[in-house]
């Protein structure tokens, strides 16, 4: 099916793969130049190169040749979804389930319960799956269902326009909210940890404090980038690990009084205490602005519940 584009003035003096590269995300560069090179593209109805310096403004058409992007069994996976339409779905995804296949984990993820939901999943990068959330973190995930779905949502995250808020749970008394700007790559030596490190990619997270306990506090985190590990990295970076989170969490932080259900809740919780609560963006057919939220799943809403006590206990 072809595809149109109006290319944005301030692409001007961009290189034409390159430009829709950026442009329609869902297709990769290797893709676009091939398919230039085979005449399935055209700007302003003439045939380009694809090092083509655009002046902006130019109308582009593409006629892909789509292939199949995955090779992953669907399987019949209970899915939590919260919203469906024809150009998109709003997934809860449960703790300790991967997003997506890869050494360890082949089968049995989000992706694959995907496939067997919507089979047409299989058309699109990653089954149409816009951002990611660790095995150990719940919450909402976005979904695209189609190629312009996909773009539009893309282009939302690049822009920053897509809202994504999260619940956590971290050790120590934070005095108020606040921002962690810290650049985040490649852990130095353990290469699959991140950190904060000078020669990172720049990640903004901002934090709210919803709830002060004895010895932890229960936070609103936005994010303003997407890095890998970003708010488990930003939040032990200041001193304040997530409660569970094994990777970063450091030693488990217990105070002079602290009641034996909670000692024993803290010391069994194995998982990051982090749920992606809130998805904020514009509908790409309606163009209005949603808004989509889920309740804390229920071991991080025991452990609230357990922290209260502890707090109302001691006053």
């Amino acid at each position: 099916m072809k595809q149109t584009v109006i290319i944005p003035e301030h692409y001007q003096n961009s290189r034409l793969d390159q430009a829709l590269a950026k442009l329609m995300p869902q297709f990769s560069r290797t893709q676009i130049q091939t398919w230039i090179e085979e005449g399935r593209v055209l700007v302003n109805g003439v045939k380009p190169q694809a090092k083509l310096r655009l002046k902006g403004g130019e109308t582009v058409t593409i006629e892909p040749i789509i292939e199949e992007k995955t090779h992953f069994l669907p399987q019949a996976i209970s899915l939590d979804i919260l919203y469906e339409d024809e150009a998109l779905l709003i997934v809860n995804k449960a703790a300790k389930m991967v997003t997506h296949p890869g050494a360890g984990n082949p089968q049995d993820t989000l992706l694959n319960a995907l496939l067997h939901h919507c089979p047409t999943l299989n058309m699109l990068p990653r089954a149409g799956i816009l951002h990611r959330l660790d095995k150990g973190t719940s919450g909402l995930l976005i979904v695209a269902k189609t190629g312009e779905t996909f773009r539009d949502l893309s282009q939302q995250l690049k822009k920053r326009t897509l809202q994504r808020e999260y619940q956590t749970i971290v050790a120590g008394r934070l005095i108020s909210g606040g921002q962690v700007s810290e650049p985040i790559g490649r852990h130095p030596i353990a290469r699959k940890r991140m950190a904060v490190v000078e020669t990172g990619k720049k990640a903004v997270t901002h934090y709210r404090i919803i709830e002060k306990y004895r010895a932890h506090s229960h936070l609103r985190v936005q994010l303003e980038t997407g890095r890998t590990h970003q708010i488990r990295v930003h939040m032990a970076h200041i001193g304040h690990p997530i409660v569970g989170d094994a990777t970063y969490g450091g030693r488990l932080t217990l105070v002079k009084g602290m009641t034996p259900t909670l000692i024993d809740t803290l010391r069994h919780f194995k998982r990051q205490a982090l749920h992606a609560y809130a998805l904020g963006f514009t509908h790409p057919l309606t163009k209005e602005l949603v808004r989509f939220e889920s309740d804390l799943p229920e071991d991080m809403q025991q452990l609230v519940n357990i922290l209260q006590k502890d707090k109302d206990s001691k006053k």
